[in-house]
């Protein structure tokens, strides 16, 4: 790896937009890869590095030079919950129906994991597939459900995703709904949410 490429991936790790900037006029390659095999871009949505990410002509300044989409960073701020990290990838047009190794879009994991604002953003702001089933057969609605604590923060995702239109009548892949779901949990308030909608 160039000294260029190594000041880069530094730059970007110390969230440094000065030093993003530098790297790259020095010639560095937006598109070399560390030795875990992840972009600049892709180490600046894990690691949240917000400001190396939106630098002019940094990582998260448009598509990639190969002419691909900035697809696995975006879907890595569905699981770290970043909405200025999404807001600073959607620029370079990331493949919204790209989906992780589970098959979901990052809509998904953000309302699994009760990421309140990710989850209206990507709502407000995005043409995401509210719907969208991934591989184990489970909607956002579905995973806010089987997979949160019935909390405030599960509580509001459900409310925003039947806002957005999410249908509550989509079953997993044993059959159960959401509401059915809710109900075997104890989560009053989400099978509350979810009969109102019936």
């Amino acid at each position: 790896m160039s000294p260029a490429d190594q000041a880069l991936l530094a730059a970007v790790l110390a969230d440094d937009p000065a030093a993003v900037r530098a790297a790259l006029a020095d010639g560095a390659d937006i598109e070399r890869r560390d030795a875990h095999r992840r972009t600049p871009l892709l180490i600046a949505a894990a690691d949240e590095c917000v400001a190396a990410g939106e630098a002019p002509g940094g990582p998260g300044a448009g598509p990639p030079a190969g002419g691909g989409r900035p697809g696995r960073p975006r879907l890595v701020t569905g699981v770290t919950g970043s909405v200025r990290m999404m807001r600073a990838l959607l620029p370079g047009g990331p493949d919204l129906k790209l989906v992780n190794r589970f098959g979901g879009i990052s809509l998904i994991p953000a309302a699994e994991r009760g990421h309140v604002d990710y989850v209206r953003a990507v709502l407000r702001e995005t043409e995401s597939d509210v719907d969208h089933v991934n591989r184990l057969g489970w909607t956002a609605l579905l995973e806010a459900v089987i997979l949160g604590d019935g909390g405030r923060a599960h509580q509001e995702i459900v409310e925003l995703l039947i806002t957005a239109g999410a249908s509550p009548s989509l079953a997993d892949g044993d059959g159960m709904t959401a509401l059915e779901h809710a109900e075997r949990r104890g989560f009053d308030e989400i099978a509350g949410l979810l009969r109102a909608v019936r």
